[in-house]
């Protein structure tokens, strides 16, 4: 309405206008900054009033969502010192730290709480065309150095170096597409004429070409061409009909072509960029499993040492890592209770110099963030170090903050012979710990509250070390001062109101595969260590698998991993393991995988496992997939054809990328694979390959398929551009646009790879 335009118009002019606001790191550290909304109405500049030329920008686009009040550990701890009224945090996408900052009057705070919320609601809504226009856009303004509005030939080329394209002299199209684009012949281009021009330049030969393939007239595609195409190339089959005419009204801009029931090649390029186009099943990020199957039958992501968004030794913990890894999607957080000295269990990584923060504090962030990104149950576990007298206070907070969220009795009354579904547990949380007996033995009061740890420690295998039996690697490291005395914990107490809050996760040591079989019930768990859970899948990988179809299990990183590094969790999903539990405060390849497969089914964060690791009696081992009845591998061939406004790694004025393509499938041992193209010289912008990459899998259902962009350099490592890491069982085949994410896993538009992917029979 014109009511909300003109509001969105007075909103943007007080951004434009700049406000001093203050920018809080903690409660000695609050300085001013000068912040306003630049032209372009996306990108946010501040700098402090006393650095010369110093300032910072971030484009709304990178911003999640702005909290109003005090919404952060920062704004809590100076709120007796700023009213509510005047504080807001801008939370940023993937894991970039929050930007919380307290305004001079609650008037300026509103215009800025509204108005950042608008802008990011706007960019959310921006189809393909208008984010490329943006972008466009962006760039001019940068580069128009003068702010006249207009470029002449040079700035055009300098600007098209920071576009990370290089268009040496000899470059016949630079010329002439000036020329095409300077309709006013007046030497220098306006921005509609820039984005013109650009258009020109970024005409992609290699999409012209398959459109020239199924076009009767080079001009058009009639409908029954778009379906031929579909059928053919797309390998769509019957819904090609219905399919074809469904993307003529999507993303055909041209209304006369519509008419025709026909696409232009401005129409088909749109198609290809679009998620329609993309590599992944359009069909696979929404809800599409079953979710009524017992929880031992999906793999559930998971964290470890989630309070913490650093390293190790001496990180911060922070309720930001938990909120963080719950809106990834995670149903696994890990809480490791010490006893506080004022009476109330703390939140840290015990003997270390890691900062401490409230148990209770914990838990109520995760009661408001546990169901944000799903609906499906969040599992407590427990590492609990506290005495008897603060377990109880323990419980009392689960029990009052959680209230009907936190599960505490059997679903049925019914002693269960397999673990509920995610389906019947929607919006719960399951606390995982020890516990006082089991639900058999109907609780008699002569039952011992001591639950023993003894084995734990005596294999080594702790999560916490001990001095009577540290890892031998960490006594000759430089952390060893980090493990002050500890003392070997042989009996612990349990506070009986703790323990009878756990349900269908208790805590138990294992007893090998054998006693599992024969004794275990369904609703006992172990933990295991990366390097243990690797030897049980290399010598007993069957057994491993039988067992988690029935039980779940804990898998947890290296206590050497001091550094906050993760394992590759692809070596334990293999046998089935369910809580697969990284560092999510740590970017990288085993981030990506984790990433990858919980990207589909809406990223609820369980995924079903494929039937042959659900049958309790399965003969399935990842070291021999070929001995499996249904065994069918698969070929895989990805013609890697172009790239497109790749960013630069290095922002140094000249730099310009060599880009090349690798391909990396993770999944059984026999499928590891890594294949790559060539590198190309100084071409970002529009690099070309055309080389095809080839792999046969032989477990296609466990298979990830991992797409990493890198700039090559013969003197030292390749710098990383961007990736994007899917289930093989997620991919689409046909021509296909991989949009490639940064390090950090959030999206780097417009940045993206043109394949030509082919999946057959092996025969």
């Amino acid at each position: 309405s014109d009511k909300q335009l003109q509001d969105q118009g007075h909103l943007q002019k007080v951004m434009m206008a700049g406000s001093t606001l203050r920018k809080v790191k903690s409660r000695s550290w609050k300085k001013q900054r000068h912040f306003r909304l630049l032209e372009d109405g996306m990108t946010i500049w501040y700098k402090s009033r006393w650095a010369g030329k110093g300032h910072s920008t971030f484009s709304v686009t990178e911003v999640e969502a702005v909290r109003e009040g005090h919404q952060s550990e920062v704004l809590l701890s100076i709120a007796e010192e700023f009213s509510a009224d005047l504080c807001f945090t801008l939370v940023f996408h993937g894991r970039q730290g929050n930007l919380d900052l307290v305004a001079e009057s609650p008037e300026e705070a509103q215009a800025w709480i509204q108005g950042v919320r608008k802008l990011i609601h706007r960019a959310q809504t921006m189809d393909e065309k208008e984010r490329l226009d943006q972008w466009v856009w962006d760039w001019f303004q940068k580069a128009d150095k003068n702010k006249d509005g207009k470029m002449n030939f040079k700035e055009v080329r300098k600007l098209l170096k920071m576009m990370n394209v290089e268009m040496n002299e000899e470059h016949t199209a630079l010329p002439f597409s000036f020329q095409m684009a300077d309709k006013s012949q007046s030497g220098s281009l306006e921005i509609e004429q820039f984005v013109h021009f650009y258009k020109i330049l970024t005409q992609r030969d290699e999409v012209w070409k398959v459109f020239q393939d199924y076009s009767g007239d080079g001009e058009k595609l009639m409908l029954e061409e778009l379906e031929n195409f579909l059928r053919v190339e797309q390998q769509e089959g019957e819904q090609s009909a219905q399919h074809a005419q469904e993307l003529i009204d999507s993303y055909e801009p041209s209304e006369s072509a519509k008419k025709e029931g026909a696409m232009s090649l401005d129409g088909f390029q749109m198609y290809l960029c679009s998620q329609q186009g993309s590599i992944f099943k359009p069909e696979h990020r929404d809800l599409y499993q079953d979710m009524s199957q017992p929880l031992s039958h999906y793999f559930i992501s998971s964290s470890h040492n989630t309070y913490l968004l650093e390293n190790q030794l001496r990180g911060q913990s922070s309720l930001e890592a938990y909120i963080q890894a719950l809106k990834r999607g995670c149903r696994c957080v890990e809480v490791d209770c010490w006893d506080g000295s004022d009476g109330e269990p703390v939140v840290y990584h015990g003997h270390t110099l890691t900062s401490k923060i409230v148990f209770k504090d914990v838990i109520s962030t995760i009661k408001e963030y546990a169901f944000k990104a799903s609906d499906f149950p969040v599992i407590l576990s427990l590492e609990n170090h506290c005495s008897v007298e603060q377990q109880t206070i323990m419980a009392e907070h689960l029990s009052q903050i959680l209230g009907d969220m936190l599960l505490t009795t059997l679903l049925d009354g019914q002693v269960p012979q397999q673990l509920p579904s995610p389906q019947e547990l929607k919006g719960k949380i399951l606390l995982k710990a020890k516990k006082i007996g089991g639900f058999e033995d109907c609780l008699d009061e002569t039952m011992t509250d001591e639950v023993s740890d003894e084995e734990d420690i005596a294999n080594g295998d702790a999560e916490s070390p001990t001095v009577e039996n540290p890892p031998a690697e960490i006594c000759s490291s430089n952390d060893f001062a980090f493990y002050l005395p500890l003392l070997q914990i042989s009996k612990s107490k349990l506070s009986r109101q703790l323990s009878d809050l756990v349900v269908y996760c208790k805590s138990v040591h294992f007893h090998g595969f054998d006693h599992a079989r024969l004794h275990a019930k369904c609703y006992e768990m172990s933990s295991f260590s990366e390097s243990k859970a690797k030897r049980l899948a290399k010598e007993a990988g069957t057994e491993f698998v039988q067992y988690n179809t029935r039980q779940l299990c804990r898998i947890y990183p290296s206590g050497l991993r001091t550094d906050s590094s993760n394992y590759n969790p692809q070596d334990m999903w293999n046998v089935g393991c369910q809580i697969v539990a990284l560092n999510f405060q740590t970017a990288g390849l085993e981030m990506d995988l984790n990433d990858g497969l919980f990207r589909q089914n809406h990223c609820c964060g369980y995924v079903l496992k494929h039937d042959f690791m659900r049958d309790g009696n399965t003969q399935f081992t990842p070291e021999k997939p070929e001995e499996r009845k249904d065994y069918r591998p698969l070929r895989l061939s990805i013609q890697v054809i172009s790239g497109q406004q790749l960013p630069k790694v290095n922002q140094k004025e000249g730099s310009i990328v060599d880009p090349l393509v690798r391909v990396e499938i993770y999944g059984v041992p026999q499928d590891q694979a890594k294949e790559e193209t060539s590198h190309i010289n100084n071409n970002g912008f529009n690099p070309v390959w055309n080389e095809t990459l080839n792999f046969i899998i032989h477990t296609p259902e466990l298979a990830l398929v991992r797409f990493v962009v890198e700039d090559y350099d013969k003197a030292s490592r390749n710098d990383f551009i961007g990736q994007f890491t899917l289930p093989f069982t997620c991919i689409q085949a046909g021509y296909r646009h991989i949009h490639l994410l940064s390090k950090d896993g959030t999206a780097i538009p417009p940045a993206s790879i043109f394949v030509n992917v082919s999946i057959t029979e092996l025969t």
